[in-house]
């Protein structure tokens, strides 16, 4: 048995050619059945937070405190590393120290920033702009040089092929690189060609992300190893699949006034108690709680 840190297996796990699966999570109880599912990391999604815990999109709502909260929340029930979503850091990059300082307590094992302008909006929605690259690079400075742990992994993202351009997104990516990020993640590739191209230009750990719906491809795992990405996020498929589920359950209660022969749409509620480790509590009720 090894004693490193999830922040230190993390930073053994991603590197150029493993395609890390990274599925995303919004809140404990996803975390819980990620880690039920056998993955060994997870990512915090900003987007996943502001639709289940606000019901609005991913348009720079959620503030950094409240997604520290969500971090502790995760880091208390998850075993392996967690990858947060920090956004553009909140701010400038003084902002940037603090939102590091709150993430860092809190549990991350890596941090993923940005270089859109605030307030930042999905990566795969129209209208997106981004921030001068000195700016950025100031932000990721300032995030290296704050960490207190050398094995937090700071991910720089740039969402410039949109506004600038695919040239211009590379570029910018090198740069972030130079000034101290581990990672760098090129965000929207459109096509097979600019997919395969990232990791070639930027020979150092890649991440990617597939959102179903949105505007990448999605490749098979196995080929995205052989390109060499490190890691592979899919932000919302847990949550797209739990939006289908609760459509389709409640839309049966609905039509019909109750569940009846449709149980098949729900999870039972043995597996349910079984998902939050009802048993773990029920034993510590039998050991601390006094009986009249």
């Amino acid at each position: 048995m090894t004693s490193r840190s999830p922040r230190g297996h993390l930073r053994d796990m991603l590197v150029p050619g493993a395609a890390l699966l990274l599925p995303g999570v919004a809140n404990a109880l996803a975390a819980r059945v990620v880690a039920d599912q056998g993955f060994a990391a997870a990512f915090v999604t900003g987007a996943g937070i502001a639709n289940t815990f606000f019901g609005v999109p991913d348009i720079g709502l959620v503030t950094v405190s409240e997604l520290a909260t969500h971090v502790a929340a995760i880091r208390e029930i998850f075993p392996g590393p967690i990858v947060v979503d920090a956004d553009t850091g909140f701010g400038n990059a003084v902002n940037m120290v603090r939102t590091v300082q709150m993430l860092e307590r809190a549990g991350a094992d890596a941090l993923q920033i940005e270089d859109q302008v605030f307030p930042k909006r999905c990566g795969h929605f129209a209208g997106k702009e981004v921030i001068p690259a000195a700016e950025m690079v100031a932000k990721i400075k300032a995030a290296v040089d704050t960490r207190r742990d050398a094995d937090l992994l700071v991910i720089a993202r740039t969402d410039a092929i949109a506004p600038e351009g695919f040239a211009a997104a590379i570029d910018r990516a090198a740069a972030y690189r130079e000034a101290g990020a581990d990672v760098t993640f090129v965000e929207a590739p459109t096509s097979m060609e600019e997919i395969a191209e990232i990791p070639r230009r930027l020979p150092w750990p890649q991440l990617i992300n597939i959102v179903i719906g949105g505007r990448t491809p999605e490749l098979p795992n196995a080929k995205l190893k052989e390109l060499g990405y490190a890691g592979v996020i899919y932000a919302n498929v847990a949550l797209q699949s739990a939006l289908k589920g609760m459509q389709a359950a409640l839309g049966e209660l609905r039509r019909k006034g109750h569940i009846g022969d449709a149980l098949n749409l729900l999870t039972d509620f043995a597996e349910r108690q079984r998902l939050v480790h009802k048993d773990e509590f029920d034993a510590l009720e039998r050991k601390y709680v006094a009986k009249e």
